[in-house]
């Protein structure tokens, strides 16, 4: 699990990336915040979904739209368990400390994977 888990840290730093390259394309070609910030995270998600199928969790076949379903709302959980964090850590680090970011980034990307791992990417036979 640990390689598999390694995969899907590079796998977010893929994603991140093309985010960020994204959003800052649009806004340097003239669009809003929130029009870049939705092509950038929409254009993140996508690669995240294929890179954590194929390469993360070796998933192989048809893409289902269930399976593309799912994913979106394991995102949302993993998101709001992100924020639900955030929000008892700010108190105690403060508002815009970047220490109350360490523990809801890493809620996240625990729970993505795993929730991934366990309901999105299951292969066949696997408990």
């Amino acid at each position: 699990m640990s390689g598999q888990f390694a995969r899907f840290l590079l796998t977010g730093f893929a994603n991140s990336a093309l985010g960020w390259a994204i959003i800052l394309a649009c806004l340097w070609a003239g669009a809003g915040g929130l029009a870049a910030n939705m092509a950038g995270y929409g254009a993140g998600l996508a690669l995240s979904f294929t890179l954590n199928r194929r390469f993360v969790f070796g998933v192989t076949g048809d893409v289902s739209g269930r399976e593309v379903m799912t994913f979106l709302f394991v995102f949302l959980i993993a998101y709001g368990a992100n924020l639900a964090v955030l929000l008892v850590a700010q108190p105690i680090a403060g508002d815009a400390s970047i220490v109350a970011q360490v523990p809801a980034v890493a809620t996240y990307v625990l729970t993505f994977f795993l929730l991934s791992r366990r309901f999105v990417f299951r292969r066949e036979g696997a408990r």
